[in-house]
């Protein structure tokens, strides 16, 4: 049976400066119903740039090739009107910034309400139009699930806090009872007995309705718990996969394992102290050569990781890794030394 989303050689490219910047390189991911996919990596690694590429949310100047299949339909062929309903009825998005997604003219339960009355249906009842009346009792549950009090819907957004308003986006991606979350950094703005009750209500979502969720974070901690599996992306590209736990306790990408080092341990005053980063910056994806684009910036870089093209080869069960040390007879390894392992990054 066929993956609720199917992402296969995603390339996004934005014209900027008369000049083309790529920012997504040929990205393959798949997300089953009642599974959460994490999406791990620094600022600029392309993780936002793949959450609006998916609902075709990216402004005109991109330029965007590959598939992403929903329920075996080529969103990136779609007609518009068809897009329309698939944003809000079968796949949703938590945007990073609330305050710049959310309508300032507009109350919170005007803004609630409107994609419950556009596309949302009653529990259970097949074809069955929801009235108003029910669309503001939804709002109001909604709200209420979140932690903001259903007697706040007449408020404006710049009458709450920042927490508050990342509340309502979460809120506003459960309208319509979509089988599909994508969610850029959801819990940011939240403190952390709010963010457990955040994580708390998505993971039941997740489990009693059999939604699927992409959830994009800087927090590995949130991604560990949260996620069945995790992708961490550089440069536009993924350059590990896997089960989340294993891949965090036993990283096969030097990057993967900067990142998890990066994050002090609590309890370990040397850790905390002088936690272990990664030097350097993200490279100039417009002029990246030959070889593994992490390479600069590797601790472990070997010569020959500097000219031989690097995809996704096998690193375990169930595990693939853009690491030239996953090949066997490293560094003496050849382009036909392994296969790559796309079929397996998309699983």
């Amino acid at each position: 049976m066929s993956a609720m989303l199917e992402v296969e050689d995603l390339t996004v490219t934005y014209r900027t400066g008369g000049r083309s910047v790529p920012a997504l390189r040929g990205v393959d991911l798949t997300l089953d119903r009642g599974e959460t996919l994490g999406l791990a990596g620094e600022s600029g690694s392309g993780k936002s740039t793949l959450a609006l590429a998916l609902l075709r949310l990216l402004p005109a100047a991109a330029e965007v090739g590959g598939r992403v299949r929903y329920e075996g339909e080529d969103l990136l062929t779609a007609r518009w009107n068809r897009m329309r309903a698939v944003r809000w009825a079968e796949a949703s998005v938590v945007f990073q910034g609330a305050m710049s997604a959310l309508n300032p003219v507009h109350t919170v339960g005007d803004q609630l309400v409107e994609p419950i009355l556009l596309h949302g249906r009653k529990a259970g009842e097949e074809g069955g139009r929801i009235t108003e009346r029910e669309a503001r009792r939804r709002a109001g549950e909604l709200l209420e699930s979140v932690g903001v009090p259903a007697a706040r819907m007449r408020g404006y957004p710049h009458e709450f806090s920042g927490g508050q308003r990342q509340r309502i986006m979460i809120a506003m991606a459960l309208a319509c009872r979509p089988s599909l979350i994508v969610a850029d950094e959801p819990t940011t703005a939240l403190d952390v007995m709010v963010q457990a009750q955040i994580l708390d209500l998505l993971a039941e979502r997740v489990r009693d309705e059999g939604i699927g969720i992409i959830m994009i974070s800087h927090d590995l901690s949130v991604l560990g718990q949260m996620c069945d599996r995790l992708a961490v992306m550089y440069a536009g590209q993924i350059v590990e996969h896997g089960p989340s736990g294993r891949l965090l306790e036993d990283p096969r990408h030097p990057y993967t394992g900067a990142l998890s080092r990066a994050f002090p341990t609590i309890g370990d005053p040397a850790s905390r102290r002088a936690p272990a980063g990664l030097p350097g910056d993200p490279p100039d994806q417009a002029a990246l050569g030959a070889g593994c684009s992490f390479a600069p910036r590797c601790p472990q870089v070997h010569e020959v990781c500097r000219s031989r093209p690097v995809e996704l080869w096998p690193a375990g069960d169930d595990r693939v890794s853009a690491c030239l040390r996953t090949l066997p007879g490293f560094p003496d390894v050849t382009p036909t030394a392994s296969e790559p392992a796309t079929e397996g990054a998309r699983r």
